[in-house]
Parts: structure tokens; sequence; C-alpha cells
């Protein structure tokens, strides 16, 4: 049985489960400046309002997990959050952000729509869990090491907390060491929990860890990985942009030029009407 999940704001009402309405969520890796955020939120909901897409503002207020030390993680948790509360609230765009442990849940839900769960602590229990009971739409994101079978058991721990407003994100499974491959039919098992399916187009095509101190990826492959996630059938598509990806602060080497969203997006839709 599919469940509802939608997101209210501003007067809007934005229902992600309508098999007929692909949703989107984009933006950029991580908080980079509030002029950055505000520039790639009205451009892409600019976008998704022409296609008839709604849309959901993505960006991380802290990358806590790098290849390296040394990596960019944050300009202040506080900070961001208030770039991400201001996104929210000028442009009256639902937004979504990680969170790492349960005091950052605390902190976090005041300013986003959904919390996300990063793929490497989506089996932690007890950060699902304060997730579940915040009553946030919580994105869970399959771990790299876990199949979709084992991944059904972590949208249970959020569900035994009453909750049900969850979304489910595949993004690729470890090939070997340093490489993804993402295996189509997970999104068909995810399907059958009953919530709605995201594939994340981006992420997908990172290389972890094979670019000396951080992860590297081959954007190349955005499109036709995308274009087959939505023939398999999914709900949302999820894909981090920057309008010069090679100077983004984290994930510089997968995410997609803005320029090229629009001509991509367009592609997407035409193939959701024509799959059905």
């Amino acid at each position: 049985m599919s469940r509802k999940i939608e997101i209210n704001i501003k007067g809007k009402s934005y229902n992600l489960n309508n098999p007929k309405r692909l949703f989107l969520v984009s933006g950029p890796c991580v908080v980079e400046s509030e002029k950055l955020c505000m520039r790639i939120a009205k451009t892409v909901s600019s976008i998704a309002d022409e296609l008839g897409m709604p849309y959901i503002f993505k960006a991380s207020y802290k990358k806590a997990n790098r290849t390296s030390g040394e990596s960019f993680r944050t300009i202040g948790i506080q900070k961001s959050l208030e770039i991400l509360g201001n996104v929210r609230e000028k442009l009256g765009i639902p937004v979504l952000t990680d969170v790492h442990s349960e005091i950052e849940i605390a902190i976090a839900q005041d300013y986003v729509d959904v919390l996300q769960i990063p793929a490497f602590l989506s089996r932690q229990t007890e950060l699902l869990e304060a997730a579940g009971e915040t009553g946030k739409i919580i994105n869970i994101k399959k771990a790299q090491f876990m199949s979709a079978e084992d991944f059904l058991f972590q949208i249970k721990k959020v569900e035994a907390t009453g909750n049900r407003k969850i979304l489910v994100t595949e993004r690729g499974t470890m090939f070997g060491y340093n490489n993804l491959v993402v295996d189509f039919r997970s999104l068909i098992t995810l399907s059958k929990s009953g919530y709605p399916v995201i594939y994340d187009a981006t992420h997908s095509v990172q290389r972890p860890s094979n670019d000396k101190s951080k992860s590297g990826g081959e954007p190349e492959f955005i499109e036709p990985l995308a274009k087959a996630a939505i023939a398999v059938g999914v709900n949302g598509i999820f894909i981090e942009v920057h309008p010069e990806p090679k100077k983004a602060l984290s994930d510089a080497s997968s995410m997609l030029k803005l320029s090229k969203l629009k001509n991509l997006l367009t592609s997407l839709k035409k193939l959701h009407t024509v799959s059905g």
C-alpha cells in the first residue's frame, strides 16, 4: 500500500507519492555561503516550476563523513542552519539536510522540513529512532554496504516511533574498493515498503576515496543512470548541482553543472510520462 507523504509550506502542498509527478531533491552538496544557496535554490525552483515538478532544496550544514580529516566540513553549524532556514522562509521552498547524531537532530529540526539519514549511518538504531520521534519527514539513504532487503529493517526502526512520513533513497552499492554499482532491482524491492523511492543520481557516480584524499566521480554517467532509474520506476530524483562543480567544497567530482540541469530534467520528465 502506497503511503501519502506531503509537505506543506507557505500555502503550497507537495505530494511526494503521486505516481504521475516526479519530484526533485537538488542543491549543493554542502552550504558554502548564503549567496550560493540562494542562487541555486532560485534557479532550480524556477526550472522545477516550469516543468511542474515538486522541488525540495538540499544542502548539508556539515559534512561529517570525509575521506580525510583535512577536508572541508562546514562554514559553521549554526550559520549554515540559519542559511537553510532563510532559503525555506524567503523562497517558500521545502528544505532537506543531513543529520549525524541525536544532538544534531534536536538542533536541525527547527530549520528544515526533511531530515536525512546519511547512507553510512543508516543502520544506527538510536539515530533513526531520534529522527523518527521528531515527527518530521525522514529520508533514509541506503548504505553502500547494505542490501535492499536489509534496508527494509531500517525503515521499521523509524516506523516503531509512530512516524510513517518516510522517504527511501538508493545511492549505489560498493563494488570492490573505490567503486559503486547500481543494482536497479533494489528500486523495486524498496518500493515494496510502500514509501516514496528516490534515486540519487549524483552520489551513484562517485568513486569513493579514489582521488588521493577525496572521492572522485564520473558525472558523464549521471544522465544514463538517472534515465534507467526513471524507466524502472521511482517517485523522486536526487541531483546535487553547482554552478562550477570543480570549485565546489565537497563532492566536486560527482556533481552536475547547474547549467545542465534543465535539459536533464526535461528528458527525465518525458521518460517518466512515457514509462507511466
